[in-house]
Order: C-alpha cells, then structure tokens, then sequence
C-alpha cells in the first residue's frame, strides 16, 4: 500500500542569476517547511504505528546506526532501499602508506529504489515567484573546487543566489558559522571578499576544526543598496569544514548545485 502514499513539495520560483541575459529562465527553489532531526524522526515512527513504545523506536534506531557503521566501516555497501551507501578513498598514496593528512575516506550515497518510487509519487506546486526573497542557489570552496558543500579552513568560499548581500547596522547582521556543539563564531568583515547581491565570498576563520556547521547569513539588504529592510533576513545551509558526505550540504531555502567558472579570489 506504501506505493499508494502521494506526496506533494511546493517550490517558488527564483531569478538564474547564472543567465543574466535570459530574463524568461528561472530556477525553482523548494520552500522548507523544516527540519527533522533524530528525535522527530522518532516521534514520526511513533504517530504512525502508536502500538510502539517511544524506547523500543530508539533502540531500534540506535541499533541500525551502529549496525550501518559497522557494516560501511569494514568495506561492506549497504543499500536500505532509501539509500544505498559505499566507501571510497580520496588522495594519492605515497610510498605505499596511508596518510590521514592527504588521505581520507568517502562514504558516497545514492537514490534507493523507494526513494526513487517517492519521487515519481511526488507532485511540484509552483506557488509564485520569490521576488526579493533571499536565497543560496550553489557553493564552492576555493580551495578544492568542490561544489557539495566542503569548506577548507582558512580558505575562500563562496554563495551564489539571490538578495545575499550583508547590509544593515542592526546586531544579528553578518555571517556566521555554527558547530554540532552549538559554539557560533561569527566571519569578521576582514575575513569578507565579496560582498554582493548574487555572489558573496568570505575566508573560513582559520581555527575552526573539520566537522559539521551551519551557515548563516543574516543581511538588512532589500532590493537596493538604498533601503535598508527594517527586520533583518537569514538564509541558512549546512556545511562540512573538510570532507563533505556524499550528496553535499542541505540548506533552508537552498536550490541547485550551481557551480561557479572562476577563482573567486580572482
């Protein structure tokens, strides 16, 4: 009956600020309506079957966690029919030994074939135009090149989209990095390269370690640089400082994977 379940994402459209020449292409940027973390995960599992107690779902949970780890971290491939998961290496040997400075492992996911069944099952509403809303349409670390969402540590990278430019003499204004820990470090503007409406590019501060951050840029910019917005904005998108997983960062109000041509320090 699960092949019955008809599901439907809304999406509004956006300017390609890649095109700049064609006013008639736009890019169709999905709206968030939030996020599901473990624990609403779980209360998820629970509201559709309510005979199950909320521990036995954890444990469950915890249980295919670990055994997926186990599984992928000794060179088995998983496919749990929403995913299927290998490892991969990435970096030269040299003198036949493993260096974890230049090698590293790659854990590379692909669509399921349930996944695939949700898609076909799955409607778009287009619900109008984003107008001035502000929004990330690609990234791209300077350093490596790669567009799913890595950073490097004191190195360029930069957003591409709409309405990005940091403006506005309001607090909660500027660029921030959030870790897993909750710690915020906020991107001091020395540390900003470019700053404009459709592309903005700032050094990663040096000192942050590799893991998982949030992005966040919070701006007073409007429609011109004459009018300053009342209430600041954010756009928000996940980051990996070192190795991104397979399949790149996620984000509110992110779109495409829309790369960029040059260096963007120039």
């Amino acid at each position: 009956m699960a092949n019955e379940i008809k599901y439907q994402i809304n999406g509004q459209l956006a300017d390609n600020t890649v095109t700049v020449d064609n006013k008639e292409d736009m890019l169709l940027v999905p709206v968030s309506i939030g996020n599901a973390d473990e624990n609403r995960i779980i209360a998820e599992l629970k509201a559709e079957d309510s005979g199950l107690r909320e521990e036995t779902i954890r444990h469950v949970f915890d249980l295919q966690k670990r055994v997926i780890k186990r599984l992928l971290m000794t060179g088995v491939s998983v496919n749990t029919g929403l995913y299927y998961a290998s490892v991969s290496f990435r970096g030269i040997i040299e003198n036949s030994t493993w260096n974890p400075a230049k090698n590293s492992i790659v854990v590379n996911f692909n669509v399921g074939a349930d996944l695939r069944e949700a898609i076909k099952q799955t409607t778009v509403g287009i619900i109008g135009e984003k107008g001035s809303a502000m929004y990330i349409g690609g990234v791209q670390d300077a350093s490596t090149r790669a567009l799913d969402a890595s950073a490097t540590a004191g190195r360029a990278f930069t957003l591409t989209g709409g309405r990005l430019k940091v403006a506005g003499t309001d607090p909660t204004v500027g660029i921030t990095l959030t870790s897993s820990k909750n710690k915020e470090t906020k991107v001091t503007e020395d540390l900003w390269v470019t700053n404009d409406p459709s592309k903005l590019t700032f050094i990663i501060p040096a000192d942050l370690a590799d893991g998982t951050y949030e992005l966040k840029v919070t701006t007073q910019f409007g429609s011109n640089s004459k009018t300053l917005l009342k209430a600041p904005r954010s756009v928000t998108k996940t980051i990996y400082i070192g190795t991104a997983p397979s399949g790149g960062g996620s984000g509110s109000g992110s779109g495409g994977e829309g790369g960029l041509d040059e260096n963007p320090l120039g």
